[in-house]
């Protein structure tokens, strides 16, 4: 099968996460990304746990599929380098902070007069303009000042962050969505643009009707645990050997959970008979709901409400998740993998499915500068030319 994204060539300059998800995506998809990491010390993720013989799992992740090479970009030659490599590529992707890719004579309008097509995507903590651009940004920041944390959590507990990078995973996605608008457009016009993309922006951007209840009603919301501000039973609830989510979005689903409850008289209850007062009364419902679950096993309750037509679920541990026969399985969300370093290791799947392309991991992450001399040779340089380069300190 052919690969989506087959003659897009990245030129990936992005560190740890939001960056390299970005660019992993695009690598998935089929394009051609080219690692470009510094001299002696590479990605600062290299040194991130866990570690497998010494490598990375978090680097191996999120840097499959890809080519990598090192380039001192603060020396003459490495900017020449990079040079050749904008003129014949599609994307350029960076995360430094903003302005500093400018100061070294490689920011979009200087690499736009190289190649005219070339889209230029950059991710940051607050983006390239604004009060508070020159700060630094990572993901807790993100989702601090997104709005985020103060909404996750329950109403004892302080703001919470989110399990994983959230801020970073959405930024990241972002700028996969803007850079390839972008190139279409480019084909369409023939000129590229900058996407600027920040942590903060995709927070709130993500926050929808977290935000619709505070700009429409003025009142700001707070932490709830797992129950949604809009619908309710939509939450979690326990069972005899573990927690489980149960979702009724509309009457027709919790006249159905009343049934399969054997308590019809829900349905009619005054406070209980429409879903702004389910909402509204979620605390007794939630009790009456849970009285019920406790007497059940947790996946017998699944089945039972699934076999209803509620949508319900486990809620699944790790270890859970990477058994599961749909997840792993049929859907392939944990494949292995052969790495020179690590050795075998499994990886986490690409969760975007084409009907007519192959999208995966093909091949492992590079050992830092791997495809040096492969990537120049290619460019038009000789051996000699690369392992001149390589004494220089310029890879």
């Amino acid at each position: 099968m052919d690969k989506v994204l087959n003659g897009i060539t990245v030129l990936d300059l992005t560190r740890v996460l939001a960056g390299p998800f970005s660019a992993m995506m695009l690598a998935d998809m089929g394009a051609d990304v080219i690692k470009i990491e510094t001299p002696g010390a590479g990605d600062d993720s290299r040194q991130f746990a866990p570690m497998l013989n010494g490598e990375s799992c978090y680097y191996m992740n999120l840097n499959r599929n890809k080519r990598g090479i090192t380039l001192n970009l603060k020396s003459s030659k490495g900017k020449e380098i990079f040079k050749k490599l904008v003129a014949k590529a599609d994307i350029v992707l960076e995360n430094f902070r903003p302005g500093v890719m400018d100061r070294l004579g490689l920011g979009y309008e200087d690499l736009s007069k190289i190649n005219p097509h070339i889209v230029y995507g950059c991710v940051s903590g607050f983006g390239h303009y604004g009060p508070y651009s020159q700060r630094g940004g990572y993901d807790i920041i993100g989702q601090a000042m997104g709005g985020l944390m103060s909404t996750t959590g329950w109403p004892d507990t302080g703001p919470t962050r989110s399990g994983t990078a959230m801020s970073d995973v959405l930024a990241g996605l972002s700028v996969t969505i803007g850079v390839l608008a972008a190139v279409l457009n480019a084909r369409e016009t023939g000129r590229g643009q900058k996407i600027d993309v920040a942590l903060v922006d995709s927070t709130v951007a993500s926050l929808e009707i977290i935000n619709q209840i505070y700009l429409a009603t003025g009142r700001i919301p707070e932490r709830i645990g797992n129950r949604y501000e809009s619908c309710y039973p939509y939450d979690s609830f326990k069972a005899s050997d573990g927690d489980l989510v149960i979702a009724c979005g509309n009457d027709n689903l919790y006249q159905k959970l009343a049934n399969l409850m054997n308590q019809p008289e829900l349905i009619i209850d005054s406070k209980f008979d429409t879903n702004p007062k389910r909402v509204e009364n979620h605390e007794p419902l939630k009790k009456i709901v849970e009285r019920w679950t406790v007497q059940y096993k947790r996946d017998e309750l699944v089945d039972m409400l699934l076999g209803a037509g509620i949508p319900s679920g486990p809620i699944n541990t790790i270890a859970d998740t990477t058994k599961d026969p749909h997840i792993a399985g049929a859907r392939e969300m944990f494949v292995e993998i052969e790495h020179p370093v690590a050795g075998k290791m499994k990886l986490t799947g690409s969760h975007i499915k084409f009907s007519n392309s192959k999208t995966g991991v093909r091949t492992p992450s590079p050992i830092l500068g791997q495809h040096n001399a492969e990537v120049l040779i290619e460019l038009g340089y000789t051996s000699q030319q690369v392992q001149a380069f390589t004494k220089a300190g310029v890879i």
